[in-house]
């Protein structure tokens, strides 16, 4: 008997927003549908997509790749309604949901999720009576579990909690980096969920992939704990360690990625105590780096009026804050806003900050990106 739901699922779960592309940028489907089963020989089964990733390539990608090629009681698929983009009124939210169904062709979802709830959007997912649309479709079985995708503080989690307790299941950002970012607050938030009794889907365990490739001296940390492991295990399996988590999803891009992944997740072991001493450490400096916290999720892209590349452009920025990598920072910048506004071109109409899930003060932080490449 399951201590808590999801505790027999197995530890590592496919995230589709980060797709394998091909010279095109089009979906490397031969590519994704090796990827696909190297992770079902693996013996693991939980896939997640959106109706919002990708314009809605991702969910057509999870078609093709799994579910017309794999039995359905063989995977768990999840995805995600997101009331605040994309939708511009309650018909066209409720309809995000069968366009879903028809894009993946799924007949059902294990998971469903309402996207990305935070401080400025929440009240929508009542507006457009959201919750009660969940719990329609799950009565007449197209949905078997329902929950959703949080990216605000622990105040209105815990009060969406005790609003919806019917919910079953949160996704929250952890990870060892944002364990204590005032932005991010991932530890509270988790505290919050599991004082609700509630199971916890994993979502940026590797920040967007930056803790794939951490600061310098946080890398020294690792290599001298276990230099025979990739630096993205170490995040992972931090966050897979954590009570009450039902998976821990990983935005694998490519087969190198996903064999990195199998190596440590298929027979997945938790954390030891020198392991966690060794990320304790990692913490301390990461916590003492002001790095911009960007997860490359472009959100912040789609309504620019200024077509700013502001993710790129925090990555280069952030070659210089963590790595002091002066000018393969002003490299990076060049190359990013060759498709793009600069960020000196940034007219603060705030469109980015209200769409960013992570908080941050975008217009703050490009006008510093502005003042370190475009003077």
């Amino acid at each position: 008997m399951e201590k808590y739901f999801g505790e027999n699922t197995p530890k590592l779960g496919f995230g589709l927003m980060r797709l394998p592309k091909d010279k095109n940028g089009k979906v490397d489907m031969e590519e994704m549908k090796q990827m696909v089963d190297k992770f079902m020989s693996a013996g693991l089964t939980y896939f997640d997509t959106a109706y919002v990733y990708d314009g809605g390539g991702s969910e057509k990608a999870a078609k093709e790749a799994l579910v017309d090629r794999y039995p359905r009681d063989s995977f768990t698929l999840a995805t995600k309604l997101c009331a605040w983009m994309g939708a511009h009124d309650e018909k066209s939210a409720k309809q995000q949901f069968y366009t879903s169904l028809e894009r993946t062709g799924a007949g059902y979802f294990d998971y469903y999720l309402l996207h990305a709830l935070k401080g400025d959007n929440y009240k929508t997912y009542d507006k457009y009576h959201i919750w009660d649309f969940a719990r329609e479709q799950k009565e007449k079985g197209l949905i078997k579990h329902w929950g959703f995708s949080f990216h605000g503080g622990p105040e209105l989690l815990d009060q969406l909690f005790v609003e919806h307790p019917e919910a079953e299941f949160v996704q929250l950002q952890l990870n060892y980096a944002d364990w204590e970012n005032p932005n991010v607050t991932a530890r509270a938030n988790y505290e919050v969920a599991r004082r609700h009794g509630k199971s916890i889907v994993v979502m940026e365990p590797v920040k967007g992939g930056a803790l794939a490739q951490p600061p310098t001296q946080v890398q020294e940390i690792f290599r001298a704990a276990n230099p025979a492991v990739s630096f993205a295990s170490w995040a992972i399996r931090y966050a897979a360690s954590l009570e009450g988590i039902i998976t821990v999803l990983s935005g694998m891009s490519n087969l190198a990625q996903m064999e990195d992944n199998l190596s440590y997740m298929k027979d997945f072991k938790p954390l030891d105590e020198k392991e966690r001493e060794a990320i304790q450490k990692a913490q301390e400096v990461i916590n003492g780096i002001k790095s911009i916290p960007c997860t490359a999720c472009h959100y912040c892209t789609a309504g620019c009026p200024q077509q700013i590349p502001i993710p790129e452009i925090f990555t280069a920025r952030n070659k210089q804050l963590l790595w002091g990598q002066l000018e393969e920072g002003k490299t990076a910048y060049e190359q990013a806003v060759q498709k793009g506004g600069r960020a000196s071109e940034c007219i603060q109409c705030g469109q980015c900050e209200s769409a960013c899930p992570q908080q941050i003060d975008v217009i703050a932080r490009l006008a510093e990106c502005a003042q370190q490449f475009d003077r």
